[in-house]
């Protein structure tokens, strides 16, 4: 009985070996950097770089743009002040309530036109 089990026991450890073996080999394959899951991290990890640094211009440019956009509200508010102040300034001048001056067209006959009429 004994023998049996140091034969299971060393048939168990021979098994063992060849699944390192064959694990070790798959490990390799795997972190190979030209064709495997390597080269796939690195080129991925490369893009993170890449893409983290286009986020951060955007960044930038979106808080200038903010910046901008804000100074230039800021602006037009003070304008539509000045607008409406000059307005109720307009209300306060003499005769402007409403009463509309006709203005007087004379329009001349050319020379031609007078002595067509007589």
């Amino acid at each position: 009985m004994e023998f049996i089990s140091d034969m299971l026991l060393g048939l168990a450890a021979l098994g063992a070996g060849i699944y390192c073996i064959v694990l070790s080999r798959r490990l390799q394959r795997f972190n190979r950097l030209e064709s495997g899951m390597g080269g796939a991290i690195a080129v991925l990890s490369a893009q993170v770089d890449d893409m983290t640094r286009v986020l951060q211009n955007a960044q930038a440019t979106a808080s200038a743009s903010a910046e901008q956009l804000s100074a230039l509200t800021l602006r037009a508010e003070q304008g539509a002040e000045r607008l409406e102040l000059m307005l109720a300034s307009l209300h306060d001048l003499p005769g402007a309530e409403g009463e509309a001056r006709r203005h007087r067209v004379v329009r001349r006959r050319a020379r031609g036109d007078l002595e067509g009429a007589e």
